[in-house]
């Protein structure tokens, strides 16, 4: 039984690393980016012009 609780404090530090990587990833992409290209939606606009030439 040791070993699973072992296991299990290991999936617990891994979640956190994780939760933390996000949070730097986070910060420091809202600090490369300007709102303006973070809101953007060029995905729209290239599913845009890909129905126009079908239409």
């Amino acid at each position: 039984m040791q070993t699973w609780n072992y296991i299990e404090y290991g999936a617990w530090a891994l979640s956190a690393l994780f939760g933390l990587y996000i949070v730097v990833d986070w910060i420091r992409t809202d600090t490369t980016y300007s709102e303006d290209v973070l809101t953007s939606s060029r995905e729209g606009e290239l599913e845009a012009m890909t129905e126009e030439k079908r239409g």
